[in-house]
């Protein structure tokens, strides 16, 4: 392990702890299709309540709503009260036309970034799991924990990492998927990764201040962008911890479909692509090896799209 920093948050939470200052930006991503059933919303946001009211730990929350998810909502009576009376009270509301999910952490981290300061630690919490089953109100209970690693023991970047058995969809595309890719195009980085998680793609996760100025500055991806953050991470040697979520999911049907697996693969293929060539393209002769890996790339998410097509009938 790098710097002989645990691995886990357990391990890191027994370890001599260090005080530093600064305040925590909770940056809230709303679900994009706002669920029939609310209740796991509502459960969020009693969270988001009680962080605004700890105001000397806590900046301002932050909720990141898509224009789209608000214009598709437009006339609904119920939701405009929520907004209004729950969210917009115990948060600010930065409305935002996003191409995906990533793109919203973009304008809200970069938000609190403009607002925060060098000790500062920017947490993002993803509101479209069931928070409302007993493990997502389990979940809630500790999830503040996340970012308190990062702020107690000057980590630079804390993955929250989602408990799941290996039949699970989401562990499915990133074993066969995710991984298998990382090892082509960036082997050296992706054993390291592995030994902090399991989850590279997780939206669980908090980042301090110095990490989160250096991602901001460089190209942001729409899709993928917590591997693109940890491969900068352990590329220049910050310090990293995981922090164990607990099995929940942001699945309604629990499982996703065969289309869905698929274009993420393709997706992580073309970050990944995209990342190598970055870092590459002034190298004498690059077009051959990328030409190479390239060719093993379209194996791997070959093998990827047949096994994920056996497994998620």
């Amino acid at each position: 392990m790098k710097k002989g920093l645990p691995r886990s948050a357990s391990s890191a939470r027994s370890s001599s702890r260090k005080s530093a200052p600064g305040r925590v930006h909770p940056v809230i991503i709303y679900p994009f299709r706002q669920p029939k059933d609310n209740s796991g919303v509502e459960r969020l946001y009693q969270l988001v309540a009680r962080l605004d009211a700890e105001k000397d730990k806590y900046a301002r929350p932050i909720t990141v709503m898509d224009r789209k998810t608000r214009n598709a909502m437009a006339g609904d009576k119920k939701f405009a009260a929520f907004r209004d009376r729950t969210v917009a009270r115990h948060s600010d509301i930065l409305d935002a036309w996003g191409v995906d999910t990533c793109q919203m952490w973009y304008t809200g981290l970069g938000h609190a970034f403009d607002q925060g300061g060098p000790n500062d630690v920017y947490w993002l919490i993803p509101g479209d799991f069931n928070y409302g089953s007993a493990i997502g109100h389990e979940v809630l209970s500790h999830l503040h924990d996340l970012p308190e690693i990062c702020v107690e023991l000057q980590q630079d970047l804390c993955i929250g990492e989602v408990a799941t058995d290996h039949n699970n969809s989401k562990q499915l595309i990133d074993t066969y998927g995710t991984f298998a890719l990382l090892y082509n195009w960036f082997p050296v980085e992706a054993r390291e990764i592995r030994e902090y998680t399991e989850r590279p793609r997780s939206e669980f996760f908090a980042v301090r201040h110095s990490f989160l100025e250096e991602v901001l500055h460089r190209r942001w991806f729409a899709y993928e962008q917590t591997v693109v953050m940890l491969l900068r991470a352990v590329a220049t040697g910050k310090r990293i911890s995981r922090f164990f979520v607990g099995n929940i999911s942001d699945l309604p049907e629990g499982r996703e479909s065969l289309a869905s697996a698929m274009q993420q693969v393709e997706r992580a293929e073309r970050v990944l692509k995209t990342v190598w060539r970055e870092q590459h393209q002034t190298k004498p002769d690059w077009q051959d090896r990328y030409r190479l890996l390239e060719s093993q790339s379209e194996d791997i998410r070959r093998t990827a799209t047949i096994i994920l097509e056996n497994l998620l009938k």
